[in-house]
């Protein structure tokens, strides 16, 4: 833990890459601290301020009055919290106020949201001039602990998701765990999703210490959904940690590094791509679904004893999340992984776990196999 202004105490987690270097900050009372976070070299740029309607009325004024500027030099565009967002029609909305208080010295934009605004903001600040400085605000437990770091950023076409995107880091990540409250109880089980993928693949990356990450997830979702203070804190901080060295060993995607972050996402891209993306199903339940289902694809390769499969089962069980695969849907998911495949070399990757917290790449996976497995799981 380290003390910062005003009293209030964080985590700060470094993601070292060399000139892109920056910090995520991570605790409580964060937001009405903003102005000591955010990089000093951009205090005089002027601000555009991406977010949603409903952050914007729940937490804007806050994050207006804590960055200390003059009203003029301060700029707000709301966008639809919606996969519609990742758009071009709002990439042209922000593109087109940026350059409207920008002609003078860059802007420096603020992604005040959930992962949509971040990744639409994302691309824009990676594209604008030729890039300029953003910070990611992230307001959902799912983006705290993964989509605003990293610097994947991106809009959808109709055909799939992040299909125009770039890599672009942000000058810091600012996780205020304050904002969680005001969450419905549906988007704090969208972030278990991707935390419990964490806790399902810690031990492939060297060189951190987050102690046993699976038992004290599974120890603590009671705190976790009550947001206990210290709990919530210490496991963000964590899949933050993981995260950044993740990041670092691989921050272009080129190294086949990052690929293990991409545990459960096979089947839940399916699914989401069923449901059109909609609301109906959200990214963390697909992919908690996603994870049943690797794990029982390394059970039947031999790979992961049962008892395991058993235990991470009954954690995603008791986090409320998805578990079994929609009535009726089993022969749809398996054209569209059919499909998806045909674009990777006629093989589909799967992330599958071997262990609790280690996980192994496989592209020999019997399609026959993956069949049997999506239709068992409807059951």
């Amino acid at each position: 833990m380290i003390p910062c202004y005003n009293h209030f105490i964080m985590k700060t987690i470094t993601v070292n890459l060399k000139e892109h270097s920056y910090n995520i900050f991570v605790g409580h009372g964060l937001l009405q601290n903003i102005s000591n976070l955010i990089p000093a070299k951009y205090d005089k740029n002027p601000i555009l301020i991406v977010t949603n309607p409903t952050v914007a009325k729940l937490h804007g004024e806050d994050l207006v009055k804590s960055l200390k500027r003059p009203k003029d030099e301060i700029h707000i565009i709301q966008i639809r919290d919606s996969e519609r967002s990742k758009s071009f029609e709002t990439y042209k909305r922000i593109i087109d106020d940026l350059q409207k208080i920008g002609q003078k010295t860059k802007p420096l934009l603020l992604a005040f949201g959930g992962g949509v605004v971040g990744d639409v903001s994302g691309f824009a600040a990676a594209t604008y001039r030729r890039g300029i400085p953003y910070v990611q605000i992230p307001t959902t437990l799912l983006a705290q602990v993964d989509s605003s770091i990293g610097g994947k950023v991106a809009i959808d076409l109709p055909e799939a998701k992040n299909l125009v995107g770039a890599f672009y880091q942000p000058k810091a990540v600012i996780c205020d765990l304050d904002v969680l409250k005001t969450l419905p109880l549906a988007e704090i089980k969208n972030g278990m999703g991707e935390i419990i993928k964490y806790a399902l693949l810690y031990k492939n990356v060297k060189d951190i210490n987050v102690g046993n990450l699976f038992a004290d997830i599974s120890d603590n979702l009671t705190n976790m959904f009550e947001l206990k203070k210290e709990c919530i804190e210490t496991i963000v901080a964590k899949c933050a940690q993981i995260k950044a060295k993740v990041v670092e060993l691989d921050e272009f995607d080129e190294k086949d590094k990052r690929i293990i972050l991409n545990l459960g996402h096979t089947f839940a891209h399916a699914v989401e791509s069923y449901f059109q993306y909609s609301k109906k199903y959200t990214h963390g339940e697909c992919v908690a679904l996603g994870m049943i289902l690797a794990s029982r694809v390394s059970l039947k390769m031999g790979k992961i004893s049962n008892i395991k499969v058993v235990q991470i089962v009954e954690a995603i069980k008791r986090s409320g999340l998805l578990s079994v695969m929609p009535k009726g849907i089993s022969s749809e998911i398996i054209k569209i992984m059919d499909y998806d495949k045909k674009f990777i070399d006629g093989k589909t990757r799967f992330v599958l776990p071997n262990d609790i917290g280690k996980v192994y790449v496989d592209e020999t996976v019997p399609i026959d196999v993956i069949k049997q497995v999506i239709i068992e799981s409807e059951k």
